[in-house]
């Protein structure tokens, strides 16, 4: 077997490739490099093997994530949902834009009339964070179809956040004002 002669150019064009497909950091490069993974790569190649896209199945009807001392006042089941971002929308109330806000408890009147999700998309979607769209940060996107009641008795929902460094989940209360940084995430297909 010969060995591999790696010359300027043809590195030169690797690294142009990387770039030109997204392949910004040096842990994917370190990944290819571990083990076989460069050998499986080249059965895909030959046509020995394929590569195959998971397909991202929320299940709407499980039982919620339920923190540490609260009770699920509301959870709206909805059957097994395939996770494509082009199918979600950030909804917004007319009462939440121009610089208005609305009570929660208006608001989730105003929703029942909407599609939402349940918190169970908001736990899938931290457990595979790659999904979540890169417009959704500085938001708050609330997943309205479970409405907990919280150790102090008050209702909330919970809901997805950018906090500078990774996805994470918080809650806001009803009683509180919504505002345009807050939208609900709705069935748009």
């Amino acid at each position: 077997m010969s060995e591999l002669t790696l010359d300027v150019g043809l590195a030169y064009k690797i690294k142009q490739a990387l770039s030109r497909n997204g392949v910004t950091d040096v842990v994917d490069l370190d990944w290819l490099a571990t083990g076989d993974n460069i050998a499986k790569m080249r059965r895909v190649r030959l046509g020995y093997d394929e590569i195959v896209t998971p397909e991202h199945v929320v299940d709407l009807d499980a039982d919620p994530f339920i923190p540490d001392g609260w009770t699920v006042e509301e959870h709206q089941k909805g059957g097994q949902f395939q996770w494509n971002a082009a199918n979600v929308a950030l909804h917004l109330d007319k009462c939440q834009k121009n610089g208005k806000v609305i009570n929660g408890n208006k608001l989730r009147k105003e929703l029942a009339k909407k599609s939402v999700f349940n918190a169970n998309v908001l736990d899938y979607l931290l457990a595979h964070p790659h999904l979540i769209p890169e417009e959704w940060k500085g938001k708050f996107v609330f997943f309205w179809g479970t409405v907990y009641r919280d150790r102090n008795g008050d209702l909330c929902v919970r809901y997805l956040r950018w906090d500078g460094g990774r996805w994470d989940w918080d809650f806001y209360w009803l009683g509180g004002d919504w505002r345009d940084y807050s939208p609900a995430l709705v069935d748009a297909s």
